[in-house]
């Protein structure tokens, strides 16, 4: 899906949900109640970013992780690419992606929510 959406094309877009196993599956087992997002969700979620020339998501980050830069990444279809980029920031971002409140850190600053 190439970057070629108006702002306001992007805004329209809903915030898409994080997939999870049902709580009556769960209950049973140890798995990971976050599923992931399937590439075409990925790709959507990505679609939202408006590609600010200042982007603010930054000063949420603690880590500082160019978080545009990796989103563009994605919608783009580069999983790897977007994967180095924030190896670039963090060395640990498996665990990190893990802990981090990003909903009252870099969504919090994000203009689009």
């Amino acid at each position: 899906m190439p970057n070629t959406l108006t702002a306001k094309e992007r805004m329209k877009i809903p915030r898409q949900p994080m997939p999870e196993q049902n709580a009556e599956l769960r209950r049973s087992n140890f798995n990971e109640v976050n599923l992931g997002f399937t590439e075409e969700l990925a790709k959507l979620e990505a679609q939202r970013c408006l590609q600010c020339p200042k982007p603010v998501c930054i000063s949420g980050c603690p880590v500082g992780i160019k978080i545009n830069e990796f989103i563009k990444l994605i919608s783009e279809g580069d999983y790897l690419g977007a994967a180095a980029k924030i190896k670039e920031d963090n060395l640990l971002p498996a665990i990190c992606g893990r802990v981090c409140p990003q909903e009252e850190q870099c969504e919090v600053k994000c203009v689009t929510g």
